[in-house]
């Protein structure tokens, strides 16, 4: 049974101006018409809590390492942390709704991938370099709104770098399906012409992940 995770890292976390957060409902709505069988659950960036790199974490990692005995806010952020990552790696899919705030990730979202970009769990190092252990199968969607336009094969899709991130870091974790429906050129084109186009492409994508055969999460 494939398990759909929808990762929401838009700030406001609900709006109905927000033009990722639509064109996200709309890929709930059909995948969930073709795929009724199919399990989603969602996370909420900003309003669950998703640990960031601090002492605590930092402190935490050191001792799990050396066998010391954790403070109680250590143990907490761990295991918040832990149950992040187990909630990513039971996924088979993955669906990413956010901005795009000066041409990068929102913040919430960095300090999410440094809770499931771990070691030994999602990557492993070898003589040879780092190599994904999330190899069978699984494909990433990211639903991303701006008010530029960022295609163009200028300077603004040179600075574009949540893309790039994104998909270096799902390929760096062996998810190599990625894609990316771009809600763009809210301040300069029709807003109604933008969601009809990323609608259209959620409903593709929806569609063909009903259609494939369920990968085996670990």
């Amino acid at each position: 049974m494939e398990r759909v995770l929808v990762i929401n890292a838009h700030p406001r976390v609900v709006s109905a101006d927000s033009l990722s957060l639509q064109v996200l409902d709309h890929f709930i709505s059909q995948y969930r018409a073709h795929s009724p069988e199919s399990v989603l659950e969602q996370i909420d960036l900003y309003r669950e809590h998703v640990p960031a790199i601090d002492v605590n974490l930092l402190n935490g990692w050191g001792k799990l390492e050396t066998g010391e005995l954790l403070t109680e806010d250590e143990e907490k952020v761990m295991g918040r942390m832990a149950e992040i990552l187990q909630q990513f790696k039971r996924a088979t899919k993955y669906v990413i709704a956010m901005p795009l705030h000066n041409f990068n990730v929102p913040s919430r979202l960095k300090d999410y991938l440094d809770n499931i970009i771990i070691p030994q769990e999602t990557f492993r190092y070898t003589e040879s370099g780092s190599e994904g252990l999330l190899t069978d199968g699984r494909s990433v969607v990211v639903i991303q709104g701006s008010d530029g336009v960022y295609t163009e094969n200028d300077w603004y899709s040179e600075v574009e770098y949540s893309h790039k991130y994104l998909k270096s870091m799902f390929e760096f974790l062996g998810i190599t399906d990625y894609q990316i429906i771009r809600a763009q050129g809210h301040a300069v084109l029709d807003k109604n012409d933008i969601l009809d186009t990323s609608r259209l492409a959620a409903a593709e994508i929806a569609e063909r992940w009903s259609g494939e055969k369920p990968s085996e999460a670990g």
